[in-house]
């Protein structure tokens, strides 16, 4: 089995901890496996500059089928 990999935050604010810990319970999570699947959900997303890629090769229409139906799962998981 291979070993996972541990991130440590510091010096993150009460306020941001708590509703973490509030959003964890509310799922019937523990806050690490809430975080660990919020964290899984970040890196699935394109970043802004993936995103900017895809449009400029829509706009010269070069943008595949797998590629455009790749953008509309991110568009519609966002809503």
């Amino acid at each position: 089995m291979q070993a996972m990999a541990n991130v440590l935050i510091r010096d993150l604010p009460d306020d941001v901890h708590r509703e973490l810990r509030r959003r964890a319970e509310a799922s019937g999570q523990s806050l690490q496996s809430y975080l660990s699947m919020q964290l899984a959900r970040v890196v699935e997303r394109p970043t802004s500059d993936e995103l900017l890629e895809r449009v400029a090769r829509r706009a010269s229409g070069r943008i595949g089928l797998e590629e455009a139906v790749a953008d509309l799962r991110v568009i519609r998981a966002e809503r």
